[in-house]
């Protein structure tokens, strides 16, 4: 697993081009903050989280529990979910307004596209909402 990227993904390339084009400045994978979230905007107080559905055990048609190893990624990824709770719960305290995109957003067939997530994403932090979820048309499937 040493292969698999945290940081740097395709989704999270695109959001970051996007913003950035949009004229979004901001700081990536900041060690100073809890869970070290992908893109943080100090001038909106806000960070933006950008989950692969896999590693996060989305609800979406992306996400498949593996045939082999059940017990192993049962706690990997039961692990992973725990953390994004405690993570959230401390940006929250801190004051830091929260976005989370999932990768369904951008990829599979409940995808939005690239340009419909970046607009969602720019609406948000020009709303001044606490939190927001941008996720694929049919997540529930």
């Amino acid at each position: 697993m040493s292969g698999i990227r945290g940081a740097n993904t395709k989704p999270e390339m695109i959001v970051r081009r996007g913003l950035h084009a949009r004229g979004y400045r901001f700081r990536l994978h900041d060690r100073k903050l809890r869970g070290r979230p992908d893109m943080v905007l100090p001038r909106h107080s806000a960070v933006i989280l950008i989950h692969g559905c896999f590693w996060h055990a989305h609800d979406c048609h992306l996400f498949r529990w593996p045939k082999s190893r059940g017990l192993f990624w049962r706690e990997k990824i039961s692990g992973n979910r725990e953390r994004d709770i405690e993570n959230f719960a401390a940006l929250r305290s801190e004051g830091w307004r929260i976005l989370q995109i999932w990768e369904c957003a951008l990829k599979g067939r409940s995808r939005l596209g690239p340009e419909k997530v970046v607009e969602l994403a720019a609406e948000w932090l020009k709303s001044g909402e606490q939190a927001g979820e941008i996720r694929g048309t049919d997540a529930d499937d």
